[in-house]
């Protein structure tokens, strides 16, 4: 069973930024697409961002021209650049393994909290 772990997340101000770690376990990895997530309190959780193991990229409309999803399969990790960031971004983030139609495959890590508050 793959292992997820993020990191990352705290508070920031309007405008400022983050950048999100998540470490996975596992040899599927390389092979797989990998996706962020994120769950705002009473709001079901979204995809926000998709690096397929190409390379290629794709993100939600909210977050467009404002977050970079980036991986380093060496070290098993993905990464979520995040700039600009709005008080509508904050929700807990967290990452998976994606399958057929982006569907998660491992299971849910704790997820790291992101606060965009002045």
């Amino acid at each position: 069973q793959v292992q997820l772990v993020e990191s990352g997340g705290g508070l920031v101000q309007p405008g400022g930024s983050l950048r999100l770690s998540c470490a996975a376990s596992g040899s599927i990895f390389s092979i797989n697409a990998m996706g962020w997530y994120r769950q705002a309190p009473g709001k079901q959780r979204e995809l926000v961002a998709v690096i397929h193991s190409n390379g290629a990229t794709n993100y939600a409309d909210s977050v467009k021209g404002r977050f970079t999803i980036s991986r380093d399969n060496a070290k098993n990790t993905v990464y979520l650049q995040m700039n600009s960031l709005k008080p509508e971004d904050t929700a807990v983030y967290d990452c998976n393994i994606l399958g057929y139609l982006n569907a998660p495959l491992g299971s849910w890590g704790q997820g790291t909290q992101v606060t965009v508050s002045s």
